[in-house]
C-alpha cells in the first residue's frame, strides 16, 4: 500500500501510514455514524440486529463493564442511530453482560461475575417482541422470560453465548456442580434447551478432559500450563444450520476444538433429555505461539475456517495474536495454511498504548439481518481498529488462498480512554454490508461502510 495515500476521515486529511493516535485512519472504509451510547461507551462482545414488522431495525448491544448491561438503539437510519434505552447491570459492580444472542423476539444475555461464587451469574432470556415494552423497561426483570442460573462456589457464570435458532443456547459457563482442577479452567461448553423460554434446562456439556476435578483420566490428561496462563476454558461456540452436528469452539489455552453434537438431534426430536458431545479434533498451536484461542469460524463452502486469538496484554506483550486460516476438509486433522497479514505500521501500533492484536471475528449469523461471508472476513484489533481481509484464490490447484487486507478503519482515540487509543472490541456486518463496531472502554458505537473496489464477499 502506498504510504503517501491521503484519505479524508471526518473532515481531516491524514496519511495511511503511522500517524498520531489522536487522528482517525482509514483505507477503503468510511465512517457512517458514531454514537457515544450516552456516555456509557464500553461495548462488549455481543451485538444483534432485529428487523421489526414495521420496518424498524433495532440493534441490541452488550456492555463490557458492570454498570450498564444492555443498550438498545434504532438503526433504521444508519446515519442517525438513536439510543432508545439502556438497562443497568443486574449486579452493579459485580456482574457484566458481555455477550448476547437474538432469535426472533427472544434475546439471550450472558451474566458473568467478577469473582467465583458471586451472583447473579447465568443467562437471561428476555421478551423483546413488544417495542413499547422494550423502550420503557427499566431493568432486565421487566422483560424477563426466565433466568438460567449457573452460579456456584467455583463459577463466575456465563462469559459468552450463541443463540440463533430459538431452540438451544450454547454457553461458555461454569456451574454449581463443576469443580475445576485449576481455578483458571472454570468455564466449559454448556448446551441449554430453551424451546420453552420460560423453563430453560441443561441439555448437555463438554469440557477438556483433565480440567475437572475427579476426571477419570487424571493425572495423565492434566493439561500443561501455558507460559501466559489464561486458563483452559471455552470461549466462542458456533453451530450453524449447514452442520447442525458440529460445534466449533475457541477454547482459549486449549486451541481450536471441533465437537460432534449430533446427539442434540435426539434431544430436539424428544427421544432424549440430554446428550454428550464428542471430540472430533483439536488444533493446538501453543506453544510455540501464545495461546488464547478466541473464535473458530468455519467457511463451509471453502472447506476452510478462520481462527482468531485474543490479545490480552498491552503494547503487544503477548504478541503475536493472529487470525489463522485453517484447512478443515479433513475435520479430524485441521491444518494451519495461512495467517492474516500484519498491518504495515504494526510496530507503531504496538507502541501506541492499550492492546493491539486480533480479537473478534464477524460471526456469520444465519439470520436475515447478517452478512454471510465466505470470501472475506472482518476482524477487530483493539488499537488496530476494524480490518477486512479477502481470500484470493491462486492458480495452483489445491493450494490455499492468499490473504490480502482490503480495508481498515481505526477511530481517533476516544475521550477518556485511559491508554490514549481506540480499543475496538467487536464488529458485526449486516446484510447490507454495514459494519457495526464497538470500543471496549468509552468510544461507543461506530457504523462503517466498506468502499473498496473488491466486493465485500
Amino acid at each position: 500500500m502506498n504510504k503517501s495515500l491521503r484519505i479524508a476521515v471526518a473532515g481531516i486529511l491524514i496519511s495511511s501510514g503511522a500517524v498520531a493516535a489522536a487522528e482517525a485512519e482509514a483505507f477503503a472504509m468510511q465512517l457512517v455514524a458514531h454514537h457515544d451510547l450516552g456516555g456509557n461507551g464500553d461495548g462488549g462482545e455481543g451485538m444483534a440486529i432485529q428487523q421489526r414488522p414495521d420496518g424498524r431495525r433495532i440493534l441490541y448491544l452488550a456492555h463490557e463493564g458492570q454498570k450498564i448491561c444492555l443498550s438498545i438503539l434504532d438503526v433504521t437510519d444508519a446515519k442517525a442511530p438513536k439510543l432508545l434505552n439502556q438497562l443497568p447491570s443486574p449486579g452493579p459492580g459485580i456482574t457484566r453482560c458481555n455477550s448476547l444472542g437474538l432469535s426472533g423476539s427472544v434475546l439471550a444475555v450472558a451474566n458473568q461475575t467478577q469473582k467465583a461464587g458471586q451472583k447473579p451469574a447465568g443467562m437471561w432470556l428476555l421478551d423483546v417482541g413488544d417495542a413499547a415494552r422494550v423502550e420503557h423497561a427499566r431493568t432486565l426483570e421487566d422483560l424477563r422470560l426466565a433466568f438460567f442460573d449457573t452460579s456456584g462456589p467455583q463459577s463466575r457464570g456465563v462469559h459468552w453465548l450463541w443463540f440463533v435458532d430459538g431452540e438451544f443456547a450454547h454457553l461458555s459457563s461454569g456451574a454449581a456442580d463443576f469443580n475445576p482442577k485449576n481455578a483458571q479452567d472454570d468455564q466449559f461448553y454448556l448446551a441449554v434447551d430453551v424451546r420453552d423460554p420460560r423453563k430453560p434446562r441443561e441439555a448437555g456439556r463438554w469440557w477438556l478432559p483433565g480440567t475437572r476435578d475427579g476426571d477419570s483420566c487424571l493425572p495423565v490428561c492434566l493439561p500443561k500450563r501455558q507460559p501466559i496462563d489464561d486458563g483452559y476454558r471455552a470461549h466462542d461456540i458456533q453451530i450453524y444450520p449447514q452442520r447442525r452436528d458440529r460445534a466449533y469452539l475457541g477454547y482459549m489455552d486449549g486451541g481450536a476444538i471441533a465437537l460432534d453434537v449430533s446427539g442434540l438431534e435426539e434431544v430436539r426430536a424428544g427421544r432424549a433429555q440430554t446428550f454428550s458431545p464428542r471430540l472430533v479434533s483439536r488444533l493446538d498451536y501453543s506453544p510455540p505461539f501464545p495461546a488464547w484461542t478466541h473464535t473458530f469460524q468455519p467457511l463451509f463452502r471453502r472447506g476452510l475456517a478462520t481462527v482468531s486469538d485474543e490479545a490480552v496484554r498491552e503494547k503487544c506483550a503477548d504478541a503475536p495474536k493472529l487470525i489463522w486460516l485453517v484447512d478443515i476438509r479433513d475435520e479430524t486433522n485441521p491444518q494451519i495454511v495461512g495467517t492474516a497479514p500484519a498491518p504495515r505500521n504494526v510496530a507503531d501500533l504496538c507502541r501506541r498504548g492499550g492492546r493491539f492484536g486480533a480479537h473478534n471475528l464477524h460471526p456469520n449469523f444465519p439470520g436475515p439481518t447478517s452478512a454471510h461471508l465466505e470470501n472475506t472476513f472482518v476482524g477487530t484489533f483493539f488499537n488496530g481498529g476494524v480490518r477486512i481481509y479477502r481470500l484470493v484464490d491462486v492458480a495452483l490447484p489445491g493450494a490455499p488462498p492468499r490473504i490480502e487486507e482490503i480495508g481498515y478503519y481505526v477511530p481517533a482515540a476516544p475521550a477518556k480512554n485511559p491508554n490514549g487509543t481506540a480499543q475496538i472490541n467487536h464488529a458485526i456486518v449486516d446484510e447490507k454490508g454495514l459494519v457495526y463496531a464497538v470500543d471496549r472502554m468509552t468510544g461507543g458505537l461506530y457504523i462503517l461502510r466498506y468502499t473498496g473496489k473488491d466486493p465485500l464477499d
